[in-house]
């Protein structure tokens, strides 16, 4: 029998995937190394981005105004959710797939001019099996490559008496975690994990090549002293590293193997619980204003791998000063190419005459792959 969907790799987007398909009356085969290992990463969105069919119990922690510290303390106009990560992969329930514990070498597309007709696409496991499917679609991710640009983050969560400030921090671009003013800058991300637990993790947005785990744990520390908070060193450790961009706008990929990782923030999974529906559906989730709109995050990107160091909280600080609406199109509208450019525009023009300069020259480099 050939399974209606087969999805390669069993992350948060391949599952999502495969628990959508489903509850939709499909059968699913989900093929993963290790489809049963257990997922440690903290995943968050914003509130608005979620399809109404995720679990309650999935979310941790709900923050209805996060802060980012810039030069000064600016507070966001928009609901801000932590998952439970274990909540949430076991809501995403997938006890109805066919689960393969292998990993796929190869996936070939149908061949439209055969004397049998048309044959269906097929992936190759490492074990020699060929596997048909009347669709498959690619969630394995992106591999890590020098050409591309990576996030990284070293983080400790702690008990929520140790860290005493009542803000949730989505930024904090504050000077005091011993880098020289001419280092590439992290900020601090600091969120609670529900009522007892905060992940506080000093986080590099953006590098090629992005800051190691080690001296942003080295950071952290020294960040966290400063501000009379000491770590015992038995305290849960999170380490960070992924690519932002990569992955084929295609409908045969899905999750950040489909291009659905933001550039600019390296978040995607939000995008892959709204987007699962539609790509089980077949519904086109790739038009052309979403190519636009990826187009204009790329340059993003290559805006801020751009910034001098000293700049980069400039950059925010007039970023998070511009509407909710236009920070929501700009961090959020996967397709909403007119708000998407009316963000970046007013971005520009808000910006110093220098920055200016040094942006526009960055977003006229060739796009990233």
């Amino acid at each position: 029998m050939t399974d209606d969907l087969l999805i390669c790799g069993a992350g948060p987007a391949g599952r999502a995937l495969a628990h959508r398909a489903i509850a939709h009356g499909l059968t699913v085969t989900l093929i993963d190394p290790r489809p049963e290992r257990r997922w440690t990463p903290t995943y968050a969105a914003w509130a608005d981005e979620l399809p109404d069919w995720v679990a309650p119990e999935a979310i941790a922690a709900t923050v209805d105004r996060p802060v980012a510290w810039t030069h000064r303390r600016l507070e966001l106009d928009r609901r801000y959710v932590v998952f439970d990560t274990a909540a949430l992969q076991d809501s995403l329930d997938v006890s109805g797939a066919r689960l393969l514990a292998d990993r796929v070498t190869e996936i070939t597309p149908a061949a439209r001019h055969t004397a049998h007709g048309l044959d269906l696409p097929s992936v190759r496991l490492a074990s020699g099996q060929v596997l048909p499917g009347a669709r498959i679609i690619d969630a394995r991710g992106i591999g890590r490559s020098a050409e591309l640009a990576e996030q990284t983050a070293f983080g400790v969560i702690v008990e929520r008496a140790q860290w005493p400030d009542a803000d949730t921090y989505f930024m904090d671009w504050r000077d005091d975690n011993g880098a020289a003013a001419d280092e590439p800058r992290s900020f601090l991300y600091a969120v609670p994990l529900g009522d007892d637990r905060v992940l506080l993790e000093e986080t590099c947005l953006a590098g090629r090549p992005a800051l190691s785990p080690d001296l942003l744990r080295d950071r952290l520390h020294h960040r966290l002293r400063s501000r009379g908070i000491g770590l015992t060193g038995e305290e849960p450790v999170e380490r960070v590293r992924f690519p932002l961009h990569g992955g084929r706008a295609t409908s045969s990929a899905f999750g950040a193997a489909g291009a659905l990782t933001h550039p600019a923030t390296g978040y995607s999974v939000a995008t892959a619980l709204r987007l699962a529906d539609a790509t089980v559906a077949g519904d086109p989730t790739w038009p052309g204003s979403a190519r636009a709109v990826r187009l204009l995050r790329q340059a993003g990107l290559r805006a801020l791998l751009a910034l001098p160091p000293t700049d980069i909280p400039v950059f925010f600080d007039a970023f998070f000063a511009l509407p909710p609406a236009a920070q929501r199109a700009y961090l959020s509208g996967h397709d909403d190419l007119p708000g998407t450019t009316s963000a970046m525009t007013k971005l520009f023009l808000a910006l110093p005459w220098r920055l200016r300069r040094r942006l526009a020259a960055a977003v006229t480099l060739p796009s990233i792959p």
